[in-house]
């Protein structure tokens, strides 16, 4: 299964339009924050996708939940915006909020910085932002054979 994986869309409906079309193979898009409104309005547009998603810092008023959890095919994943967790300053405390879930994927946002680690069992992603200069994604391929990640800037 193919999972897109977007975060910081700041109010850019094109770019994550672009990042959806240029994934075609992801059944899933999960947005990690701030752009609750470009969310909802894909999740509209494309309704053969499944969407999931959390509010950012800056999804003032949002009712999306602050974390979320989904597992698929014997993996668990814990996505957060990031802020809550104090990303920016270090991930030791996102890390321990997967590890207590038993995730296997912990997917962040919040620095607008893309990331990508593998940590004693955790895979750990953050797709960047979405919007502005050097914008980018992730893809989160779950294979009989084992988990990728995948960053991908937009051309």
């Amino acid at each position: 299964m193919r999972i897109l994986v977007v975060s910081d869309t700041h109010g850019s409906d094109s770019d994550l339009r672009r990042a959806i079309l240029a994934q075609p193979k992801a059944e899933l898009v999960i947005h990690l924050g701030d752009g609750e409104e470009e969310f909802l309005r894909a999740k509209r547009s494309f309704p053969e996708k499944m969407f999931l998603g959390v509010r950012g810092n800056c999804d003032w008023g949002s009712d999306l939940p602050a974390t979320g959890e989904y597992a698929v095919d014997g993996v668990k994943i814990f996505f957060t915006h990031g802020h809550l967790y104090g990303v920016k300053s270090g991930l030791y405390t996102a890390v321990c909020a997967a590890r207590e879930r038993g995730a296997q994927v912990l997917l962040f946002g919040h620095t607008h910085q893309p990331y990508t680690d593998y940590d004693q069992g955790l895979y750990l992603m953050n797709p960047g932002s979405l919007s502005g200069w050097g914008a980018g994604y992730g893809t989160l391929d779950l294979t009989p054979q084992g988990i990728v990640t995948n960053l991908v800037k937009l051309p």
